[in-house]
C-alpha cells in the first residue's frame, strides 16, 4: 500500500520528518539571562520548553564584555512537528511571505535556518529578525527540498 498523497500529489512519509532542532542564543551583559531563556521558551511548545536543557558557555565580547551563549538540541520526535506548527501559527503574514520569497537563503542541506527577535519572543510573539536573534536550525531527515517546502507549508510557515 502506498502512503497517502498531499494536496500537491507528493507522498507523505510515515517516518518522522524532523530529526532535531538546534537552538542558540546569546545573552549580552545588558540582558538578563533568565529573560533571554524565557524568550526562547516562549517560542517553543510547552512539551519542549519544559524539557529543554540549555548548555551555558561564558564568552567575552570584543570590548571585554561578558556574553553567555545558551544552546540546546531538541530531539523529541513527537513534539518537534508541534514546534514548527507553533512557529507557523505565530508568524505574521508579512514574515511568512518574506520567508517564502527568501527560502533559498534559509534552507541548506536539509536544514532550515530561522532567526527570531528576542524582544518579541519575550512577549510571546514570533517575529523574524536578523539583529541579535534567537537562532533555530531545523534539521529534516532524508527529505528533498520539495518535501521540506511541503512540510513547512502544511505547518503554516508559508502563506
Amino acid at each position: 500500500m502506498k502512503p497517502p498523497l498531499t494536496k500537491r500529489g507528493a507522498f507523505v512519509s510515515s517516518k518522522p520528518s524532523i530529526g532535531y532542532i538546534d537552538v542558540r542564543v546569546f545573552a549580552h551583559a545588558t540582558e538578563d539571562p533568565e529573560k533571554v531563556l524565557t524568550a526562547v521558551r516562549n517560542i517553543l511548545p510547552v512539551e519542549l520548553s519544559e524539557s529543554a536543557v540549555f548548555q551555558k558557555t561564558s564568552l567575552t565580547g570584543h570590548h571585554g564584555n561578558p556574553i553567555i551563549l545558551f544552546e540546546t538540541k531538541l530531539t523529541d520526535k513527537q513534539a518537534l512537528p508541534i514546534a514548527i506548527q507553533k512557529i507557523g501559527a505565530g508568524l505574521t503574514v508579512l514574515d511568512k511571505e518574506k520567508l517564502d520569497s527568501d527560502l533559498k537563503l534559509h534552507l541548506e542541506k536539509r536544514n532550515l535556518y530561522l532567526r527570531f527577535d528576542k524582544q518579541f519572543a519575550y512577549q510571546s510573539e514570533v517575529r523574524l529578525s536578523q539583529n541579535d536573534p534567537i537562532h533555530f536550525k531545523i534539521h529534516f531527515k532524508n527529505k528533498t527540498f520539495e518535501e521540506i517546502v511541503e512540510i513547512c507549508r502544511s505547518a503554516g510557515l508559508f502563506p
